[in-house]
């Protein structure tokens, strides 16, 4: 007996998303590449869970870098994800120690299916599922994968019944290994009739997404600098190296972002710390939160001075305490709240936090969130763009690093801030401490 569905979830595709899921079920090798915003995940996911429904597989992989986002893009997918196209039909649980979403209903014919959730980004990520033998690989931000991820993950699927991959991704630069390595040699092969299986590829832009309305995507692409690297990626969805200035807008127009005057509307402060080391120098910077995470204000920096061998951990308890006296009297009525220091440094941090308490200062002294340097990059470009970030003219040092900051042009396959001691990478460090944690609160790339 036929199966009757009810449309519940308000899928809506143009054409050219509908052909690309169309290929999907006489291809092997499926890969949705192009700008944010564009449908690719959403692609793949349907795609991915019309095949589940009678592949002869039982275990199955989904990643994205951790896994958290796999859950959250490839499970959730803001109610068009896996766990609510099988709404009913499936429950979490683990499996091997991993989350999973284990399937069992009308749509499977009553026959078990089991997609593992794993993070892909780190070295070792692949030890969550080795030793398995998986049939469809359905993978978010491909980019983002540690290459022995991909490696193990197409070794697991040597076995498979019905194997298939899905992959998703915003362009990079082009000399990144998922292209050298998989994307583009898959594309070579196709060419040339040796790759057995299918390869689909699919290009979308924003252009491409009918469910996002005109007055959508003109404010969504207002949020990059058209002269980065970041807006031919993720808005044209184009690969392309990131070359020159980082911060090309600053050094267009630095006196656009300074400021003379106090900030108003401040919401907490924040410090960010980063060690000095055999050729780098200690940096303070003080941010502030403005209003509800509706803007950054730099409030004052302070690099402390001596080389290699003349600064101990007493000295920088010292300085780092007069300069959190030094904000408070400044804004004398706001909660400078959290000291992020460089997770490096474990006794520096320690030391740090217990010259606080002696001296009975209420600041939470912790370890800073780091991740991905470029995240930090993209999101201070993003507030720039938006006009939500300021830096007062006294803070000489951020408004230097700012200015001079540089992409490694010698760096060919992915993303690298030149580090060789031409411009301020310590000062850069520091700042983006200062605010690194807030960054999904600020809601820049909404």
């Amino acid at each position: 007996m036929a199966i009757k569905v009810k449309k519940t979830i308000p899928y809506n595709f143009s054409e050219k998303h509908k052909e690309y899921i169309r290929r999907c079920r006489s291809c092997t090798y499926n890969i949705a590449e192009g700008a944010v915003r564009a449908g690719k995940t959403v692609d793949n996911v349907i795609a991915f869970c019309k095949e589940l429904r009678d592949t002869p597989d039982k275990l199955h992989l989904a990643t994205a870098s951790t896994a958290a986002t796999a859950k959250l893009i490839i499970g959730d997918c803001n109610g068009f994800g896996v766990e609510h196209y099988f709404r009913g039909q499936c429950k979490w649980k683990k499996y091997r120690g991993n989350d999973a979403l284990v399937i069992r209903g009308k749509f499977t014919k009553y026959k078990e299916k089991i997609i593992m959730f794993v993070g892909g980004g780190k070295a070792d990520s692949y030890k969550k599922f080795r030793g398995t033998s998986i049939g469809m690989w359905i993978a978010t931000e491909i980019d983002l994968h540690h290459m022995e991820t991909v490696r193990e993950a197409l070794t697991r699927q040597a076995a498979a019944k019905r194997r298939k991959i899905f992959w998703d991704l915003n362009p990079c630069t082009p000399g990144a290994l998922i292209y050298k390595n998989y994307i583009d040699d898959y594309a070579k092969k196709a060419a040339d009739g040796t790759l057995l299986g299918g390869y689909n590829y699919g290009h979308f832009t924003i252009a491409d997404n009918i469910n996002i309305t005109d007055e959508q995507r003109e404010a969504f692409i207002s949020q990059y600098d058209v002269n980065t690297a970041e807006y031919r990626r993720k808005v044209l969805g184009i690969r392309c190296p990131a070359d020159g200035l980082i911060f090309q807008q600053f050094a267009d127009d630095p006196e656009k972002f300074i400021t003379d005057e106090k900030y108003s509307g401040v919401k907490f402060i924040s410090l960010g710390v980063d060690f000095g080391g055999n050729k780098s120098r200690t940096v303070f910077v003080a941010s502030a939160i403005l209003e509800n995470y509706q803007a950054l204000g730099v409030i004052a920096d302070y690099k402390m001075s001596g080389g290699k061998g003349t600064v101990d951990p007493d000295r920088i308890n010292r300085e780092l305490i007069q300069f959190y006296k030094y904000i408070h009297a400044l804004y004398p009525n706001a909660r400078i709240l959290y000291v992020d220091c460089d997770n490096a440094s474990q006794e520096l941090t320690n030391g740090i936090r217990l010259a606080f308490m002696r001296a009975n200062i209420p600041a939470v002294v912790r370890d800073c969130w780091k991740g991905a340097i470029t995240d930090r990059i993209y999101a201070l470009n993003g507030l720039m763009t938006q006009g939500r970030f300021f830096v007062h003219r006294d803070c000489q040092n951020v408004i230097d690093s700012l200015s001079t900051q540089v992409w490694d042009a010698k760096e060919s396959t992915k993303d690298v801030r030149l580090d060789d001691g031409t411009c301020d990478i310590d000062t850069a460090d520091a700042l983006e401490y200062s605010f690194s944690r807030f960054i999904k609160m600020f809601n820049i790339f909404s």
